[in-house]
């Protein structure tokens, strides 16, 4: 009688579990803290032996919001470092740019931060926060459905390639609430004047204006509105002014301001399910930001899969675990986690939204505000 020995786990023959982060850490914005938070929790599981024996090596990658750097960035990963997925990674470009590769390449992807609207629409690539699209709907949603207006306006910046997903958000919105927006602008700078744009809006009779504003955009238009002394609008900014600095930058305006979060409001050292992102931030040194929440679970997420492979890690063991895999819950999110084998991927679709008290973010809702389906 012969006995047949059966893999019970992950298995590395080949050594370390390689796991690559592409980031735009230097240029125009820095989101290292993703990739950071990640290496802290890889680091930890590596300090208790790794994942059922095997060590995990991070590798990470700047692509500096360049597109050619990010590009070779990914083919040295690929290549070179023979990655098995990426995962933490928090770049303005590199989705777009890479996305075929990684299909090419049948190498999954797990970024900490989507930004670039191909983060969400591709067949390899599925973030773990609800990106600046789906925020828009639920903001506007937020707006009809809990604050009652019927005025609902929209003043955007568009940068690189992101019209149609902005306008797909907006349809979304109108398509759910049945209304449509009183305005639409998409010619917001980045920088400048904003009054035009604030005198619009009080001119519409806007009730609520959604906005993509960064943060120092969102300290300048706020601002803006209370020198013109506007009243009766309710402003609402997706997750980038939801910031600490944000909050003491305005701690005396008069306006209401709000902001979507992508993750369990990081600013709640008290809440529960950010404690074991605390302590892992703790540990390592690391600060509490919402892009090391978001770094924290794309890594969380990837552990937990790999845990659950049977025999070698490797990319197409790991790509067919994500493909079919069941939706987790995580504390963090609204949202349950499924990577899937949809050919597109944007599965958190919840959010809570945050309102600005006197310098202070408390939370408005006090349940996930979830985007339905339809």
């Amino acid at each position: 009688m012969t006995t047949a020995t059966f893999a019970a786990g992950p298995t590395c023959p080949d050594g370390p579990i390689r796991i690559g982060s592409i980031t735009s850490a230097t240029g125009p914005v820095d989101f290292s803290d993703a990739p950071k938070a990640a290496k802290a929790l890889f680091d930890a599981t590596n300090a208790v032996g790794g994942i059922d024996g095997c060590r995990i090596a991070y590798e990470l990658a700047d692509d500096k919001a360049d597109p050619q750097v990010a590009a070779q960035a990914a083919r040295d990963l690929i290549e070179n470092k023979k990655v098995v997925t990426m995962a933490g990674g928090a770049s303005l470009l590199e989705c777009a740019v890479n996305s075929q590769l990684y299909k090419r390449s049948n190498l999954s992807s797990i970024p900490g931060l989507g930004v670039n609207p191909v983060c969400f629409v591709s067949s390899n690539i599925a973030p773990v926060n609800v990106g600046p699209y789906t925020l828009e709907t639920a903001l506007g949603l937020f707006a009809t459905n809990q604050l009652r207006v019927k005025n609902v306006c929209v003043l955007l910046t568009i940068i690189g390639g992101s019209l149609e997903a902005h306008k797909a958000a907006l349809a979304r919105w109108e398509a759910i609430s049945g209304q449509k927006a009183k305005l639409v602008d998409l010619t917001v700078p980045t920088t400048g004047d904003y009054t035009p744009f604030v005198i619009r809006a009080r001119d519409a009779g806007c009730e609520a204006v959604i906005s993509n504003a960064v943060e120092p955009t969102v300290v300048a238009i706020v601002k803006t509105a209370d020198a013109q002394k506007i009243s009766g609008i309710n402003w609402m900014f997706l997750s980038p002014g939801y910031s600490v600095e944000v909050g003491k930058a305005l701690a005396a305006t008069q306006q209401a301001v709000y902001a979507g979060t992508e993750w369990e409001p990081y600013t709640d050292q008290n809440s529960d399910a950010n404690k074991e992102w605390i302590s892992a931030m703790n540990s390592a040194g690391l600060p509490l930001t919402a892009f090391s929440q978001g770094g924290y679970l794309s890594a969380r997420v990837i552990i937990d899969v790999i845990k659950g492979i049977d025999g070698p890690v490797t990319r197409d063991s790991v790509s067919k675990a994500l493909s079919s895999m069941n939706p987790v819950s995580y504390s963090l999110a609204g949202s349950q986690y499924v990577f899937g084998s949809a050919s597109t991927h944007a599965p958190m679709q919840a959010t809570k939204v945050m309102k600005l008290e006197k310098g202070n973010w408390t939370v408005a809702t006090k349940d996930w505000f979830v985007v339905p389906s339809k």
